[in-house]
């Protein structure tokens, strides 16, 4: 008999799911109730692969953003979907605070800013 993933929310209201019903594909035993799935059950498949080339790139950004082809505020935004997915606060501030850091970097690196205005702006 083929296996299917179990969905981790339900695909009518949008709610999470729980197992009713578990079996011992050996003895035959079952075991009947209410189960939570775990938390990775609640993502989608496409946030399930995410977090595998998340994790096979070892938490790299920009190594995401060259396999996936996507920018870096993209990979962050499906990263903070995750967090959150699992059940996480996701701090909007700090994600501010580090994509302008990015972005006046960037700017430094392109020698669009000295490096005594990338040190003000980066203060400020």
């Amino acid at each position: 008999m083929r296996k299917r993933p179990a969905p981790g929310t339900c695909p009518v209201c949008g709610e999470r799911m729980h197992l009713t019903r578990l079996a011992c594909e050996t003895c035959g035993s079952s075991l009947e109730g209410r189960f939570e799935l775990c938390r990775f059950c609640r993502l989608t498949p496409e946030q399930q692969q995410f977090v595998e080339v998340f994790l096979v790139n070892r938490g790299n950004i920009r190594e995401m953003e060259r396999v996936l082809g996507i920018s870096y505020p993209t990979v962050r935004s499906r990263l903070d979907a995750i967090i959150e997915t699992l059940g996480y606060t996701v701090n909007r501030e700090d994600q501010v605070d580090q994509e302008k850091r990015r972005a006046i970097l960037e700017a430094l690196e392109k020698g669009e800013l000295s490096v005594s205005e990338a040190l003000q702006r980066l203060k400020s």
